[in-house]
């Protein structure tokens, strides 16, 4: 089975990018779905849960995106590391423009603490906004992992498809906890539960979208790999240290928050080099 999901991203990567961030954006929703069955969610488990997602992050950002940067740009020492490093830049100044221009609101903040044009928009709307935000880089790193596999030919290719693979179950596994940390916070302001549902699913929405534009942007244009590959990284990179760790310091469970972020290091480096 296994096998055969290798090979058809081999023959339709940006269909399989397609896919991997369709069952990303499904995992979000089967999180936020645990509405329908909690009237409220402990603050610790959400704590631990946003570290979780942030050390998810930050070990798929090296491990599925900078090494292979790095591997796929020519020449060598320094030379070597400048295209990762310039795609790294441009992915963390992009999100901090975007930052500063959507509203959004970080999910342990209070109303007055929103970022970004200042708006009379609802809590509910820029808290998925917000997380909307986290999701958009996550998008463009599974979609550009496996538009980066039609670039190359055997061994590499089967390797970047796998680390593809790898990313976006990842992912998956981070927006589970994700989708709940969105739709709970929701719901104690007093939405329903279906709306809350539906807000904290759809806060993933972006992921596909993004994942497409990737894959197709690295299958056309195969000399901005490492570029595209490191800005993807740049991006989730900000989004952890801007956003999700900031969010875990608010109360009394920054040990549960930190533990969390180790565990979700771990998890998605395990998967990343065992599968590979």
């Amino acid at each position: 089975m296994f096998d055969q999901i290798v090979e058809f991203a081999k023959e339709s990567p940006i269909l399989a990018a397609l896919y991997a961030s369709i069952f990303t954006w499904a995992l979000t929703a089967l999180g936020a779905a645990l509405v329908f069955f909690f009237k409220k969610a402990n603050r610790a488990v959400l704590d631990g849960m946003l570290g979780f997602t942030g050390g998810v992050m930050v070990a798929a950002s090296f491990w599925s995106l900078l090494a292979p940067a790095i591997e796929n740009s020519e020449g060598e020492g320094f030379v070597k590391v400048i295209p990762a490093a310039v795609g790294f830049a441009l992915g963390a100044l992009t999100l901090f423009g975007m930052d500063k221009i959507m509203p959004h609101l970080h999910i342990n903040f209070k109303k007055d603490e929103a970022e970004g044009i200042k708006t009379e928009w609802h809590r509910t709307t820029l808290l998925v906004l917000a997380i909307t935000l986290h999701n958009i880089p996550e998008g463009l790193a599974v979609g550009v992992l496996f538009g980066a596999a039609s670039s190359l030919v055997g061994v590499e290719q089967t390797e970047m498809v796998i680390a593809a693979i790898s990313l976006a179950i990842g992912i998956g596994i981070q927006n589970f906890p994700e989708g709940f940390a969105v739709s709970m916070p929701i719901r104690r302001q007093g939405v329903s539960r279906f709306k809350s549902f539906w807000y904290g699913q759809l806060s993933a929405v972006v992921e596909p979208i993004a994942a497409v534009l990737g894959a197709v942007a690295v299958s056309f244009f195969t000399p901005i790999l490492p570029y595209a590959l490191a800005f993807a990284a740049g991006a989730m990179i900000f989004v952890v240290v801007e956003e999700v760790i900031p969010e875990t310091q608010r109360d009394k469970y920054t040990d549960i928050a930190t533990l969390g972020f180790i565990g979700g290091f771990i998890v998605m480096m395990s998967l990343d080099v065992g599968l590979g």
